[in-house]
């Protein structure tokens, strides 16, 4: 079958289609029949050699398609079915991939928009949950513009709690949309949050890293409050709660919870653009740019 592999580090330009053996669903695992990948940020990151892999190594940690092989012990999908989820090994850019955690995609959408729901959505609701966000509460999202920002905005709100949320200025209206209040991040954040909130926020959460969480812990009132999913290294300086790391515990939940938001017309997550497989360097690239509103995505045909 076809993959997408990198044997080297580096750019874009070590992506490569290649030949490997189909892989097979061992017992609680299905196989899918790829149709679409959703690009993340750490795709790149494992590109680029930021994290602790073997080479050679595929990408693409999120993926839909159709059920064609299923394991010992699968009872809740059949062949046939469509499907959503995450990628064992993270070889999801490929015309076969192997899941454990999964949903069944929602009926109002396509292969293409439901290839990103499993990436930002978990992370939205592992964010949330390690913080005890509930009614009443005011949350600040760090980084609301991304996929995962602008999920974290919409369940805080199915919470019952408010949201603010931090984007270039461009991007204000887009937060707005989704029930957010926007402000600008950088220099002044504390300032400009309080002109909203002037006692501070309850909650804080960092999707988006730049040297914010020193903000953040003064908005929330102390580290305990504030979770990140972009600055590890200043999180354990400042005593701050990292989740995304292998060691995290995951809330695979939430994929099987998503579909009745969705059709409910409560939840959305836009597609900025789609990418043949084959043009999955050009994905990556615009990824890295970090001026991504939404989800990129690889059909596959």
């Amino acid at each position: 079958m076809r993959a997408i592999q990198f044997e080297r580090f580096g750019g874009p330009e070590v992506l490569k289609v290649v030949e490997v053996a189909e892989p097979h669903a061992a017992a609680n695992q299905i196989r899918l029949a790829v149709k679409a990948v959703g690009v993340d940020p750490v795709d790149w990151k494992f590109r680029q050699g930021m994290m602790d892999v073997d080479l050679p190594r595929g990408t693409g940690l999120e993926v839909s398609g159709v059920v064609d092989e299923v394991g010992e012990g699968v009872t809740e999908v059949k062949i046939g079915d469509r499907v959503f989820g995450s990628v064992e090994g993270g070889d999801g850019a490929a015309d076969f991939a192997v899941l454990e955690h999964y949903a069944p995609i929602p009926p109002s959408l396509d292969f293409a928009g439901a290839a990103g729901l499993t990436v930002a959505v978990e992370t939205a609701v592992r964010t949330l949950d390690l913080l005890g966000v509930k009614s009443g509460q005011t949350v600040l999202v760090n980084g609301a513009a991304g996929a995962v920002g602008i999920s974290t905005v919409q369940l805080a709100r199915e919470r019952g709690a408010r949201a603010i949320g931090t984007a270039s200025a461009a991007n204000h209206d887009y937060l707005r949309s989704f029930g957010a209040e926007p402000t600008t991040y950088g220099d002044g954040l504390v300032g400009r949050v309080r002109e909203l909130v002037p006692d501070g926020v309850d909650r804080a959460i960092d999707d988006a890293g730049g040297g914010a969480l020193p903000a953040l812990i003064e908005l929330a009132g102390s580290p305990e409050r504030v979770v990140t999913i972009a600055d590890f290294q200043a999180a354990q300086d400042l005593g701050v709660t990292v989740t995304g790391g292998t060691d995290s515990t995951r809330a695979w939940y939430a994929l099987g919870e998503i579909g009745e938001l969705i059709e409910a017309g409560r939840f959305s997550l836009p597609i900025a653009q789609t990418f043949p497989l084959e043009q999955i360097a050009e994905a990556h690239r615009l990824s890295e740019s970090g001026h991504v509103r939404g989800k990129l995505v690889l059909l596959v045909d």
